[in-house]
């Protein structure tokens, strides 16, 4: 009897307990926060803790928080563009220029792969096609020039992950919504880490290959050679346009001249419309482009349906209150919580994809941390802008971080066999130690993320 009277008081502990072991099955994760909440509302009913006909409120929540949302009408339109910018020629038009700038500067191809990660993340917060794109294209070039292969795989790794962080993240935007706050001023708060993050990457690899010149071999002179009376056409041709597009999509959202999903839908007819002019939109690429967006957007939605069930279930059975009272029984301040939970965090990066964090983790979490009192560190009101950013900063070293860091993953599914999982391993130590201090100093300066959604409000 104490048993089950242990089990039925934790009974929501014991959810997410299950959810954590049935991860390591391999079975997708959709399906087991959906087998899961069915599972456990059925357990709870046997117990008296939850009603059969509370599976009905599954479909409201779903279709109102997911099917019926217009923020997230943003997400499709995103991908698209995306897909088609990688699909089309134009982000491979771009990396090539990228490289040409900076191939006098050491570590020139391991600089033009993190510039070239920044600028995709502003186009999209698609990891899996900024990883793969860049490896394809970036890193037989770098093991041909005898690159570390450390460094080479941890700056493509590392600068892929960027569109998890900078605007417009699709990460962003499902937040945003979780959290019921404006999308225009998250994108805000998220632009200066982001790109301060990227720029710090860049002082890494430019440190480090001047000071180990044999990591990052400087090319030969006529490699990526343009002439100088061709270099103007070759940036109007392959970096103006889609930079000035994604210029034009997020001067729109922060400045709020368009919402989200307006500002998508101008950046998918843009990318369209870039490879329509570069004559590479043909019927195969179409079908692709559609078929990959589509795939991925899926995906998305059938997480985010599932997650929503899970989070019912969870909450139904008493997990807010018992979460609450086991923070309150550790007699934690403030800073304790806010450390706590960003622990928490960082530890599920290894295990789950940021989708699944973000959507059983925020809910939770969010509202205790906005009734937190950090004295004149951060206002009031601002809390909950600074907890999502340090959420979204940490939520990017899920990507690198093993053994189920999805940007390893796609690296290493094709890059050369001679680039070995151990190589790949040792070259994002540095960069996720760069995400962890990073994550730092903005819990230590809140202003690096408010600053800017201050003076554009204020």
């Amino acid at each position: 009897m104490e048993l089950i009277e242990i089990f039925t008081d934790y009974m929501p502990v014991f959810m997410f307990a299950s959810l954590a072991l049935l991860l390591f099955s391999g079975y997708p994760v959709a399906f087991l926060l959906g087998g899961l909440s069915i599972a456990y509302g059925l357990i709870g009913y046997s117990f008296g803790m939850f009603s059969l006909i509370e599976f009905f409120n599954f479909v409201p929540r779903v279709w109102g928080g997911a099917a019926e949302n217009l923020v997230l009408v943003a997400l499709p339109t995103f991908v698209f563009m995306g897909v088609m910018m990688e699909r089309s020629g134009i982000a491979n038009d771009m990396l090539y220029c990228c490289q040409v700038l900076l191939r006098r500067v050491p570590g020139s191809l391991a600089l033009a792969v993190t510039v070239m990660g920044t600028i995709l993340a502003a186009m999209t917060g698609i990891i899996g096609a900024s990883v793969t794109m860049m490896t394809a294209l970036a890193l037989p070039t770098m093991l041909r020039q005898n690159y570390s292969h450390a460094l080479a795989t941890g700056c493509i790794a590392a600068s892929g992950t960027l569109g998890i962080l900078i605007p417009p993240s699709i990460m962003l935007i499902i937040m945003a919504d979780l959290l019921s706050v404006s999308v225009g001023t998250l994108f805000m708060a998220a632009l200066a880490p982001g790109l301060f993050l990227a720029s710090v990457y860049l002082v890494y690899i430019a440190t480090i290959s001047t000071i180990k010149p044999e990591v990052a071999p400087s090319l030969p002179p006529e490699l990526l050679y343009v002439p100088p009376n061709e270099m103007p056409a070759l940036l109007l041709r392959s970096f103006v346009p889609p930079v000035f597009l994604i210029a034009f999509i997020k001067s729109s959202i922060l400045l709020g001249f368009a919402t989200p999903s307006e500002a998508g839908a101008v950046g998918a007819f843009g990318a369209l419309l870039l490879g329509w002019i570069k004559g590479r939109v043909k019927w195969e690429i179409m079908k692709g482009v559609c078929h990959s967006a589509g795939m991925t957007i899926a995906m998305i939605f059938f997480i985010i349906m599932c997650a929503t069930a899970f989070a019912y279930v969870f909450r139904s059975l008493g997990g807010d209150d018992v979460v609450e009272g086991l923070i309150l029984e550790a007699e934690l301040d403030s800073w304790g919580l806010l450390f706590l939970i960003m622990g928490i965090v960082f530890v599920l990066g290894f295990f789950l994809d940021w989708i699944e964090i973000t959507l059983i983790i925020l809910p939770v979490f969010a509202p205790m941390v906005v009734e937190l009192d950090f004295g004149d560190h951060v206002a009031h009101e601002e809390m909950i802008f600074w907890f999502t950013i340090l959420v979204a900063i940490n939520l990017q070293t899920s990507f690198l971080t093993p053994p189920f860091g999805y940007a390893l993953f796609y690296l290493k599914s094709i890059a050369p066999a001679e680039v070995k999982t151990l190589s790949i391993y040792k070259g994002i130590i540095p960069f996720v130690a760069i995400q962890a201090s990073v994550l730092s100093l903005v819990v230590y300066q809140p202003e690096i993320a408010l600053w800017l959604p201050r003076q554009v409000y204020d």
